[in-house]
């Protein structure tokens, strides 16, 4: 079994006990359907602001709630494999809401780490990470490099993607 692939209640435990020993943790949360460059690119940078990256991984379930009733494109359990291979992701916890805010209320996490050309005060999750002394970073969006992008690529239906 795959060490980085945690439950939600083992991961409390850990983060606690790494916690203790004094160690960063960064999280971040995402769908991650269809890794590409930019995934690595974002994963790598993220993983600096502290000594821990954890995601938070959407399920299926909540992807088809958040995207459409066609995604994933790839399943939860390939996805959080595929996470799991970088070296600079620490673990991997699978989630089925459609926002990441219970994760945070319990995990508190030092840094969460969102991706977007958005401010961190419009995430619905900006008020619970602030509330327990989190900080909130915004890594900037890679124009083309996204799932979405790729799929309507393949369709035929956008321009080139540069990955």
């Amino acid at each position: 079994m795959n060490k980085k692939i945690v439950s939600f209640t083992k991961a409390k435990k850990i983060l606690k006990e790494l916690k203790i020993q004094g160690k960063k943790i960064v999280f971040t949360n995402g769908c991650f359907d269809l890794i590409h460059a930019g995934h690595v690119k974002y994963l790598n940078k993220a993983k600096k602001f502290g000594d821990i990256l954890v995601i938070g991984l959407n399920s299926d379930l909540s992807i088809k709630k958040i995207k459409t009733e066609n995604r994933p494109i790839i399943s939860q359990n390939n996805r959080a494999l595929l996470l799991s291979a970088f070296e600079f992701v620490d673990y991997i916890i699978i989630f089925n809401e459609e926002t990441p805010i219970d994760l945070l209320k319990s995990l508190k996490p030092d840094v969460h780490i969102k991706g977007g050309d958005y401010k961190a005060i419009n995430l619905p999750e900006y008020k619970i990470v602030k509330k327990y002394g989190g900080k909130i970073k915004i890594l900037p969006f890679i124009k083309g490099c996204s799932s979405t992008s790729i799929i309507n690529k393949i369709l035929g239906k956008s321009e080139k993607v540069d990955l």
